[in-house]
């Protein structure tokens, strides 16, 4: 028999043991199914905006670099879809501006407007990141609760007279598919959140180390 053979009744024995879950087993399948969706769906959606803002990034990270001063930055210099680095230069220019006195700079405006602009974007880059966390860390428990309960009602509805193989194999195949979907579900999330979740720290790293430099360069070049 071909792969493609096996594959075949593999399949019809998984509807199968779906059609012997009693009621709370189908109900957590599903579940699992649906929250398996929802899952691919964020990761797809991070993994674009993640890459979005590190592309973005690199762009306008030479173009302020470019400038002769970092006092000739304005936002109608940088058109086109911005980016995180816009919009903590943007702060820190329009705070080194207001807090200017005498040719100083006051630089604990500077700082503290860099310092508000990198947890905003940290906030958008951490975004429905918990809920990734949320759906590996409870689908195993959802699982295992289909599985148990599923085990629990196959022995309660057994005869008095004992039970059989062929009576409890039904009811147990169909509650341990709970479990193996639950696994299904998290093990490859798990991986590739873990995946994402470096990506986002990478990214929030260059984006401190973005503003460190920037603060410098306000300093040096503005503060005479």
């Amino acid at each position: 028999m071909g792969i493609y053979g096996i594959d075949a009744i593999a399949t019809i024995k998984v509807f199968e043991y779906f059609a012997d879950s009693n009621f709370a087993g189908k109900v957590v399948v599903l579940v699992l199914v649906l929250l398996n969706c929802t899952a691919m769906a964020l990761m797809w959606s991070k993994f674009q905006q993640i890459k979005k803002a590190l592309r973005n990034n690199a762009r306008d990270e030479k173009r302020i670099n470019n400038l002769p001063t970092i006092s000739d930055y304005d936002n109608a210099l940088f058109t086109g879809e911005g980016s995180p680095y816009l919009i903590i230069c943007s702060r820190a220019m329009s705070a080194a501006h207001r807090g200017k006195q005498e040719g100083k700079i006051r630089m604990n405006y500077v700082e503290n407007a860099i310092r508000r602009a990198l947890a905003e974007v940290g906030d958008s880059y951490e975004a429905k990141m918990y809920w990734l966390a949320t759906i590996v860390s409870g689908a195993p428990f959802l699982g295992l609760l289909g599985t148990v309960w599923g085990v629990m009602d196959a022995f309660g509805t057994m005869d008095t007279g004992g039970a059989t193989i062929e009576h409890l194999a039904p009811g147990v195949s169909g509650a341990l598919l709970t479990t193996v979907t639950a696994l299904c579900v998290a093990i490859p999330i798990v991986f590739v959140y873990n995946g994402l979740l470096g990506m986002t720290r990478g990214a929030m790293t260059k984006l401190e180390s973005f503003a460190s430099n920037l603060a410098d360069r306000i300093e040096l070049e503005m503060d005479s």
